[in-house]
């Protein structure tokens, strides 16, 4: 094909700068051919309003005094849902806005920045989401410009299940202010109901900016600078009701831990979602835990109650509106003002740390009940309970295998301690769905957990227990593209003969070429049985047990072979131990493998993670 030489010139003067052409490629990384298209329609559109503007390109940074940036960093999606209401409210009112993802913000342009709006979520104990680490160690380190002509705003989002409660937001709020920013609004702190907080500081903040900038926007000009999708018909708000079509065990009978295999019709829902997305649940607790709590606290189930402008047995209350399986301070405050035990309102003090983690981590609501006995109003009980809040599973399909269908890998957390039966909500609803049975869901997605674009890259999948849920998924997408890149999948659970999720399956890819090798863990037994497949890699372990970060370790030579050439590595699961754990095996095969310093090892993970090529799916 012959190019016009005065097209090809324009052509290459309109190409945009390397930092921005990568951005661009990062955030189509992933993508399918319907939503390129989508994309590209779009642009085209923006292409011909700029032109009829007369404008050449985007808003310049010596314009940003007239725009207000939103940037969010989010593991779950809560914060982008926030960032992206706060975005349309915000040019309802005239303004002009620029909505962006934290890792896709160019840190050269914050100190040209005006007026900042960041909506940060805190994961674990204490650390960023994966996708606002660039930013959050560039604005806490020594490079972060003085920022005296910044207004700024901050909302964390958290769960006071951990002591570490919205950290990240707070530790922005006050370095932004110590590099001499100003806030435009109070920082806000937002716990799991993150509605009750977030809206009234979203209107708040949005009117606070709006009269800072009608002091310096021209009057009538709004330059849109992002776009939001139309929204799908079903929403976490209004979630579609989805037929089970598949419940069984994946793990046999003489297993210690009970795992299904679900899947879901998706029929005539419109949802669409990728692999790496995840599928929310509304639960509701199970009756013989309302039982308990009913039983414990000799109130009466069927008694009406009236609560937030609602009237309803509390029974019933308790059963679909309240959270009695996950623990937080709120309710431990409660319980101590309520019981009048001095020690549980000690728990609370700053010097007791480490226990209160422990408490959190290890208790549910009903435990401390039993120890603290206290005499409940149930108007004072609902109070102190935390509304129940939808379960996220990552999803174990591909929608181009299955179809309008959704398939879920469910670990049932059924146990005893201390002498009574515990339960989870979500998944013991989940278990105990036969066929037909209907369940409240919607998609969840994870912008950050996607295959590269290019079927020909490499791919690298940790997925341990249940973590392996979305490499099925991924597995499946790369064996319908038809793609030329290798797959490389380690998985690891307690026994081979009883704990290898989907074994047929995976064998089945490797005999097939959709799986190019597999690497085996099981911690309790005492040496991997002899698989039938070569290609099945995994060798007699000594007195300790094996995990999945030792098989890393074993492996790495090969892993740090394949990181190097390109590939893309991905780990889900707890975020806890397993994803720390396997974080430091990665450095040790840097280190061992790649020449690496253990502070160039840690910069080299932390290089792959900016650039999308490590990502994670933790909880």
């Amino acid at each position: 094909m012959v190019v016009n030489s005065v097209v090809a010139r324009n052509i290459a003067d309109a190409e945009p700068p390397a930092d921005r052409l990568a951005l661009l490629t990062r955030g189509l990384d992933g993508l399918g051919a319907a939503q390129l298209y989508w994309v590209a329609a779009w642009a085209a559109v923006q292409a011909g309003q700029l032109q009829r503007q007369g404008a050449a390109a985007p808003v310049p940074a010596a314009q940003a005094g007239e725009r207000l940036t939103i940037l969010y960093g989010s593991q779950t999606g809560n914060a982008r849902r926030i960032a992206t209401a706060l975005a349309s409210r915000s040019e309802a009112l005239g303004l002009p806005v620029r909505l962006l993802r934290a890792d896709a913000y160019p840190q050269r342009e914050l100190a040209q920045e005006r007026h900042l709006l960041v909506v940060v979520s805190t994961q674990g104990d204490g650390e960023p989401p994966d996708d606002t680490r660039g930013l959050f160690e560039f604005i806490t380190g020594k490079r972060a410009p003085k920022l005296p002509a910044l207004q700024f705003a901050v909302l964390g989002l958290g769960d006071s299940s951990y002591p570490q409660f919205c950290t990240i937001g707070r530790q922005l709020d006050e370095r932004l202010a110590a590099l001499g920013a100003s806030r435009l609004h109070p920082f806000g702190e937002a716990d799991l109901e993150f509605e009750l907080v977030a809206e009234p500081w979203s209107e708040q903040v949005v009117e606070r900016t709006r009269d800072v900038l009608k002091q310096v926007t021209a009057p009538g000009r709004v330059t849109p600078l992002h776009v939001v999708p139309p929204a799908s018909t079903h929403s976490r708000e209004q979630p579609f009701s989805a037929v089970v079509l598949a419940n069984q065990r994946i793990v046999s009978r003489d297993s210690t831990r009970d795992i299904r295999h679900l899947e879901l019709s998706l029929e005539g829902s419109g949802l669409r979602y990728q692999p790496g997305d995840a599928l929310g649940v509304w639960p509701r607790n199970p009756p013989a835990l309302v039982a308990q709590w009913l039983d414990l606290l000799q109130l009466d189930g069927a008694g009406e109650v009236s609560w937030k402008h609602r009237r309803q047995p509390l029974r019933q209350w308790l059963e679909r509106d309240c959270e009695l399986t996950r623990l937080h301070r709120g309710f431990i405050t409660a319980l101590a003002a309520t019981s009048g035990h001095a020690e549980l309102a000690g728990l609370l003090r700053p010097e007791n740390a480490a226990r209160l983690a422990a408490v959190l981590a290890d208790d549910q609501p009903i435990d401390l009940l039993r120890r603290h006995p206290a005499t409940w109003q149930p108007e004072a009980l609902l109070a102190a309970l935390r509304p129940l809040a939808p379960r996220l599973y990552s999803i174990a399909s591909s929608p181009a295998a299955v179809g309008e269908e959704v398939h879920l890998t469910v670990a049932v957390v059924d146990y005893e301690a201390d002498g009574h039966a515990h339960w989870g909500a979500a998944s013991s609803l989940l278990a105990a769905s036969g066929e037909d049975a209907r369940l409240e869901v919607f998609i969840e997605p994870n912008e950050r957990f996607r295959l590269p674009a290019d079927d020909a890259r490499d791919i690298i999948m940790i997925g341990p227990g249940t973590g392996v849920a979305p490499f099925r998924a991924f597995v499946q997408e790369r064996r319908e593209r038809g793609g030329s890149g290798r797959n490389w999948l380690f998985f690891g659970n307690r026994h081979f003969a009883s704990d290898f999720l989907y074994q047929v399956e995976w064998q089945q890819a490797l005999t097939d070429g959709a799986l190019h090798r597999l690497d085996l863990a099981f911690s309790r037994d005492d040496a991997l049985p002899e698989s039938p497949h070569k290609d099945v890699r995994g060798v007699a372990r000594d007195s300790h047990k094996t995990y999945v970060q030792d098989r890393l370790r074993q492996r790495g030579a090969d892993l740090y072979a394949w990181l190097d050439g390109g590939a893309h590595l991905y780990v889900c699961g707890d975020a806890k131990h397993m994803a720390r754990d396997v974080h430091a095996a990665l450095i040790e095969v840097a280190v061992a493998h790649g020449g690496h310093s253990a502070e160039s090892a840690e910069a080299w993970l932390g290089e792959l993670l900016q650039q999308g090529r490590y990502a994670r799916d933790v909880y």
